[in-house]
């Protein structure tokens, strides 16, 4: 004999949106005296004055122009770093506070040993985290002193050996020559106008904000120009950039330090694997244990869907009037994903993105057309 009874559970099917940290940067540098050690949050409206102090600083300095070239909804978090505090130890408190794509070290850099530090960190992160991101760096400003200073092939000189040779794909080094191109650099890529898959080279979206017109000199007063910028994009610095007869400021590319061939040698494509990451680590958190995933056909089809659905939501492309504006990705396929039980308890997953090509330089050919046509 038994007593009826009814049994009502409530499933998580992992059907909810994901947390988005997608355009949200740290910022981190020396302070100028105020709220100095404490992580702050900052937005379109916040008053810098208050929050870094009415003086300027480098830091301070930044983050303007990141708001400046950010757009519309932009917010970030800073931490002005106190006398006898590291930017590692400013990094290992934001993370116990909170969580972001990229970290900005405002304070420049001015060795490899520093470089390969920010490397270290982000796997560091990864492995105690499992936060995926990169680190934006910042080399020292030409000195410009007259006689003493440095000409355009002296500072390409010095500043070259800092990131020479270096296998860093997670980390990306500006200028200093303006003295705001890391945070014109960091606005632009958090300008949520564009996606995470789009390269800050981008022009449709504008010029870059800023003091731009006035060009930083060497000490024999010579404006830098298009072939010194070269110069140091070639050597995997990202740098504003002009075109001929066509006015404004724009910027190349995020250059990430990876290795030739490397699958990263420019942010858009780190940062779209990066957003997959982030999506796909709770979906796999949540089928540890659960015989839902097990190695029969159909479980392995059923979730190849689960675990496709981060892909999918990137790969959306929206039409307007005919034109059609890409998603992040192209749709994932069948093959796109792959399911292999390697023991009974061990189940290995491989998956791919494919980002959209995206062209960086343009040949136009026009020939002329004299055949003359009878009537």
């Amino acid at each position: 004999m038994a007593l009826g009874k009814v049994q009502i559970n409530n499933l998580n099917l992992m059907q909810g949106p994901f947390t988005e940290y997608e355009h949200y940067l740290i910022f981190i540098g020396r302070g100028a005296g105020t709220n100095e050690g404490q992580l702050l949050t900052a937005n379109n409206s916040s008053n810098l004055d208050t929050l870094l102090g009415a003086g300027d600083s480098v830091l301070k300095t930044q983050v303007e122009h990141a708001r400046l070239n950010a757009g519309q909804n932009w917010n970030c978090a800073i931490l002005p770093l106190g006398d006898g505090e590291t930017w590692s130890d400013g990094v290992d408190y934001a993370m116990t506070q909170t969580n972001a794509e990229g970290i900005v070290v405002t304070d420049p850099v001015t060795s490899s040993a520093q470089v390969e530090a920010m490397q270290a960190k982000a796997e560091a992160i990864m492995g105690q985290y499992m936060r995926p991101l990169w680190f934006c760096a910042v080399t020292e400003g030409i000195n410009n002193t007259p006689s003493t200073g440095e000409t355009w092939s002296e500072y390409a000189a010095r500043i070259k050996p800092v990131i020479a040779g270096l296998a860093c794909e997670n980390v990306t080094v500006t200028l200093g020559c303006w003295g705001f191109e890391q945070g014109t650099y960091a606005g632009r890529l958090c300008n949520k106008s564009v996606t995470v898959a789009d390269t800050p080279m981008r022009v449709n979206t504008g010029a870059l904000v800023g003091e731009w017109s006035t060009l930083p000199t060497d000490k024999n007063g010579l404006e830098v120009d298009m072939s010194v910028l070269a110069d140091l994009e070639r050597a995997r610095f990202s740098v504003p950039q002009w075109y001929p007869d066509y006015p404004g400021m724009y910027w190349s590319d995020g250059n990430m330090l990876d290795v030739p061939g490397g699958d990263y040698q420019v942010i858009e494509n780190l940062r779209v694997v990066h957003k997959a990451m982030r999506r796909i680590y709770p979906l796999a958190v949540a089928r540890i244990g659960n015989r839902v995933l097990n190695s029969t056909p159909a479980s392995i089809e059923a979730n190849k869907t689960y675990f496709q659905r981060p892909l999918r939501e990137m790969s959306k492309t929206t039409e307007l009037l005919g034109i059609p504006f890409p998603g992040e990705i192209h749709p994932p396929k069948d093959d796109s994903i792959v399911i292999t039980w390697k023991t009974k308890y061990d189940v290995e997953i491989f998956m791919t993105v494919q980002p959209y090509n995206c062209p960086k330089s343009i040949t136009v050919n026009i020939a002329l057309d004299l055949t003359n046509y009878a009537a």
